[in-house]
């Protein structure tokens, strides 16, 4: 019981810690809480840096996700702690305890802890992500199509009932992330990644 409860804390302080954030600084960008869109992730972080330095803050929140999954899997935990330290590394990059609860969007750590979850589930989504960012160029169209095609990913790789029900509430929670951008698609303004 001490190491499920555990897993789930350290799965949430490790989701606190904001790649975007902790790259700008190092690098002598700007906040990107306060520059660009004001979203501490990836995408924010090629609007105001470089790809390096979005690639960076990208595989820093993809790990965070990753990392306490795989731990998870190590120690033999059930289903159902799998789906709260999925969860817990997912809203710890939404609501922060170190940066004052306020976080991005939580692309990238969903990535991360559906890869952890089972390979192929995270390749799925992650393919879903790449073609639609390839053929469109808008990163929140390609993670919404991402989000809400990863909960028919789990259904199909790992149909048990907490996985499923965690992957649901982590694709409804990144479209509730991405309600001002889904207004901006609708009225044709919102804006392609740079080349």
């Amino acid at each position: 019981m001490m190491i499920s409860i555990s897993l789930v804390v350290f799965a949430y302080l490790l989701g606190s810690v904001s790649s975007a954030i902790l790259v700008c600084r190092a690098m002598g960008l700007p906040d990107p809480r306060t520059e660009g869109s004001k979203n501490p992730g990836a995408t924010n972080v090629l609007r105001i840096g470089s790809k390096k330095t979005a690639a960076i803050a990208l595989l820093g929140d993809m790990a965070k996700g990753l990392l306490p999954m795989l731990l998870a899997h190590w120690l033999g935990a059930s289903n159902t702690i799998l789906a709260l330290v999925m969860l817990a590394a997912f809203l710890g990059h939404l609501y922060p305890l170190y940066f004052g609860f306020k976080g991005g969007k939580g692309v990238a750590t969903a990535l991360g802890v559906l890869t952890g979850l089972y390979g192929w589930v995270g390749l799925a989504t992650i393919t879903t992500w790449l073609l639609m960012t390839l053929l469109f160029r808008i990163s929140s169209l390609s993670a919404l199509v991402a989000s809400v095609a990863s909960p028919f990913y789990v259904w199909w790789f790992r149909p048990e009932p907490e996985l499923m029900a965690a992957s649901i509430v982590i694709a409804l929670m990144l479209l509730w992330r991405h309600r001002s951008n889904i207004q901006r698609l609708l009225s044709g303004k919102e804006i392609a990644i740079k080349s």
